[in-house]
């Protein structure tokens, strides 16, 4: 059974008006249980749109979206019970944040699945935990905190429901290097212990390489591809035609190969680029 599934998903803008806008057109896609996808595109592709259909936060013009097997529009389905199961978090989460103490924020979403007050507890700390935040700060005003801090209490907020999916829009946008690698080293290790399904909206394709095994790439509302990090980026100039930026590594391999060193059409991470090159100066040292 898979995780997310979408079957000729299509959204209009503005139906019947003069202003009619098609964002995403006849999309369909399989995102695998446990899977952490990586979804790219230009501003303005359709990506942030398409992700907010997967938890019911839009209703498409047209198509299907299927969440762990259901029908999210069936008469039978509770759309509240899916935003449970398929947990979104904002661009700029931590204008979400507006209880009084950070413990507080963590447990709005438990506490509003009907849980007991035993069972919130447990899940706020662990959630907690899990973002390293530490118990010292629950009692503290989530505004009190740095910006790295309170995108990582928002996405404990979300974590805490315990939802089997996990939709994240830009998680680490606007925060300074440490705090960007804080926030996304965190949901990797909570990907890993977790086996949680995720989807990661981003325009550094670098944080992309790093963590999506799968790259869905949208342009201009329609899917572009869907496939292995590995063969996406082996697409460098294909996603340039379209407006994307590829990672400066990779780069450097393309340019590499216009003066006659060919490292591979593969290169979008320092690991491989190096191995490879290393590979190559060895070669020509023992020859």
């Amino acid at each position: 059974m898979n995780a997310v599934e979408t079957k000729k998903l299509t959204y209009k803008y503005s139906v019947g008006t003069p202003f009619e806008t098609t964002a995403v057109d006849n999309v369909s896609v399989s995102v695998e249980l446990g899977e952490f996808v990586g979804v790219i595109g230009h501003t303005g592709s359709g990506k942030s749109t398409f992700i907010q259909h997967l938890n019911g936060l839009l209703k498409q013009t047209s198509g299907e979206v299927y969440i762990n097997g259901r029908n999210i529009r069936s008469k039978d389905v509770d759309i509240k019970e899916i935003r449970f199961e398929a947990g979104l978090v904002f661009q700029y989460s931590e204008y979400q944040l507006f209880e009084e103490t950070v413990y507080k924020d963590i447990a709005y979403g438990p506490k509003n699945m009907g849980l007991s007050k035993e069972e919130i507890d447990k899940r706020v700390l662990k959630a907690a935990d899990e973002m390293g935040i530490g118990r010292e700060l629950l009692d503290r005003s989530p505004f009190d905190l740095s910006g790295g801090q309170k995108r990582r209490v928002a996405l404990a907020g979300v974590i805490a429901m315990e939802p089997k999916i996990l939709i994240l829009d830009e998680p680490a946008a606007g925060l300074d290097p440490s705090g960007r690698d804080k926030v996304l080293e965190k949901i990797s290790e909570y990907h890993k212990k977790s086996g949680t399904t995720i989807l990661l909206v981003s325009h550094s394709m670098e944080d992309i390489v790093k963590y999506a095994d799968k790259v869905l790439v949208m342009n201009r509302g329609q899917l572009f591809c869907y496939e292995n990090t590995d063969k996406v980026f082996s697409m460098a100039k294909e996603l340039q035609m379209i407006g994307l930026d590829v990672p400066q590594i990779t780069k450097l391999a393309q340019l590499l190969f216009e003066n006659g060193i060919d490292i591979g059409q593969d290169i979008y991470t320092v690991e491989r680029a190096k191995e490879r090159i290393m590979k190559i100066i060895k070669g020509k040292t023992n020859a």
